[in-house]
């Protein structure tokens, strides 16, 4: 090729790194104990003439870069062994001049059954949990030791990052741990793009990203992973026995685990045969530490359920036109305990006006007018002492009312509630939308420790919620619970004996006005019908 312009290469002077030197302090070397103290840190200096930036190459093949020459080194391999590790000096031009010294060091640390766990002793695939909530969340990382062991600041729903291309990526990650002799190896398969944190993306050329954005990345050869006895906060935490597993992965090369924040160290909280729960500080941010799970299983946005019921039990079509059926539903009438115990905003009635089966359809409708001392009123029907059951599949086919502070539910409460209060007897909120978020469709479960704001909760997009009919869906059995609209599946709960989704619970069809959920109604809102066109149970 050639141009117009002046070439002019001139680095200046080129000189090769002279007088190159090596030190090593091992910590906690003493008379008594001449190999160290048992962490394997050892701190290396290097000095030479006319040298830029100094580089160390160790045994296993991982490196590490050093522009002032000073770093901080920890070998993992128990026992006490001897590494030689090459020293490389790089002077203006490239070039560059190289030592080695041999360190001997002692490393009590050891975790045998991470390594097999995460490699099922050759080699093992893992994926992002992306059906679970909080899969990938982010929370405070200071002394706090309530809150600094979990996702407190955000938790992304299931499949939260598969609607959209500038996130869909990160499922695409392959993470495949294994064993090349005694030395563990981590590849990420990325698919050819990385989601990457918006203030990370210039590592792959975007610089002044407004959002987390899935970039092209390379991501290289496989790394090595050496293990070292986590040093975070939480391991400062009184419980933390049970909060991590007390094991930092240490990836070389800059590797990391498919989320780009600049880290390439992760503390293991929890690890099984196929399940894994890591933290990692933010690089440049050490007050926030991201959350990773990861599973053995590849992510299905729209798996099957568990099991399946076929054998109808108990169905309402709303073919006859009038109230509701007698022998099958009843009310909740009036302003209940602080409404509802959710400040919501209207008045229940059972009047033809607020709920009423018409041309095929049970007609829940909320009004503003003034009712029983509310400015609205609505209906609440349900099975409560009519039908109730243990397990099976609910199927409810409805479209939803729509405006500013509607708060349309379907959902089921414990038949016990008269002995065991609530949450004490548990709550399965098969679909809730709130207007002031359209077409966001959530599914919660409110049980003993996780009730209120604080409750086990996801939600999906789900177009045309108000425009057209969708099914909604609770399958559950003794095992777990997963709710579902259409066949988009909101959420899973692990059903367990503790919990108390084990005896028979009663269907609840509301539409509530406001309230902590509902929110602030429109002042321009008149009237707005949930329409129900069927209920269905099977088992």
């Amino acid at each position: 090729m050639t141009g117009c312009q002046k070439d002019d290469y001139t680095f200046g002077s080129i000189t090769t790194p002279s007088n190159l030197k090596v030190t090593a302090e091992i910590v906690g070397k003493t008379a008594d104990a001449p190999y160290g103290d048992g962490s394997g840190i050892v701190k290396f200096v290097a000095t030479a003439d006319n040298a830029i930036s100094y580089k160390y190459v160790y045994p296993d093949g991982s490196s590490d870069n050093a522009p002032s020459g000073k770093i901080t080194k920890r070998f993992t391999k128990t026992g006490v062994n001897t590494y030689t590790v090459t020293v490389l000096a790089t002077g203006a031009g490239g070039v560059a001049t190289n030592t080695t010294i041999d360190v001997e060091v002692q490393s009590d640390f050891s975790d045998d059954e991470a390594v097999q766990l995460l490699t099922g002793g050759s080699s093992k695939k893992w994926y992002w949990a992306a059906a679970e909530p909080a899969h990938l969340g982010v929370g405070q990382n200071d002394g706090d030791a309530a809150n600094n062991f979990f996702p407190n600041y955000y938790k992304a729903g299931p499949f939260e990052k598969a609607g959209s291309p500038n996130s869909s990526c990160l499922y695409d990650n392959v993470l495949t741990f294994s064993l090349d002799g005694e030395v563990l190896k981590f590849q990420l398969d990325n698919g050819g793009a990385t989601f990457f944190n918006k203030d990370f993306g210039s590592v792959a050329g975007a610089s002044g990203l407004s959002e987390d954005m899935c970039l092209s990345y390379n991501t290289g050869a496989a790394k090595i992973v050496s293990l070292s006895p986590s040093e975070s906060v939480v391991m400062n935490n009184p419980d933390h026995a049970e909060q991590t597993r007390g094991t930092t992965m240490n990836f070389s090369d800059n590797g990391f685990m498919g989320y780009y924040i600049g880290q390439s160290s992760y503390e293991i909280l929890s690890l099984t045969a196929n399940r894994m729960v890591v933290r990692a500080v933010m690089g440049g941010n050490p007050s926030l530490a991201w959350y990773h799970t990861f599973t053995t299983t590849p992510p299905n946005p729209n798996p099957e359920p568990s099991i399946d019921y076929t054998k109808l039990v108990f169905e309402d079509n709303f073919d006859k036109d009038g109230a509701p059926d007698p022998t099958k539903w009843t009310y909740d009438l009036g302003r209940g305990n602080n409404g509802w115990g959710n400040n919501e905003k209207q008045n229940y009635t059972n009047s033809a006006s607020n709920i009423v089966v018409e041309g095929g359809f049970l007609k829940i409708t909320a009004k503003k007018e003034n009712s029983g001392g509310a400015e609205y009123s609505s209906a609440r029907l349900k099975s409560d002492g009519k039908y109730a059951f243990k397990y099976g599949k609910v199927e409810v086919r409805a479209k939803l009312p729509s405006g500013g502070g509607t708060w349309p539910a379907i959902w089921m409460l414990g038949q016990n509630y008269a002995t065991k209060e609530w949450p004490e007897c548990g709550e399965i909120d098969i679909m809730e939308h709130v207007g002031n978020s359209q077409n966001l469709v959530h599914g919660t479960f409110h049980y003993p420790g996780r009730s209120g704001g604080n409750a086990n909760t996801a939600s999906k997009t789900i177009p045309n919620v108000s425009t057209e009919f969708h099914v909604y869906k609770a399958v559950w059995s003794a095992e777990t619970i997963q709710l579902y609209a259409d066949d988009v599946l909101i959420h899973t709960l692990a059903n367990t004996s503790s919990l108390p989704f084990n005896s028979e619970f009663f269907l609840i069809l509301n539409f509530a006005m406001g309230g902590n959920m509902g929110g602030n109604i429109d002042p321009a809102f008149t009237q707005s019908t949930m329409e129900i066109d069927y209920v269905r149970v099977y088992q």
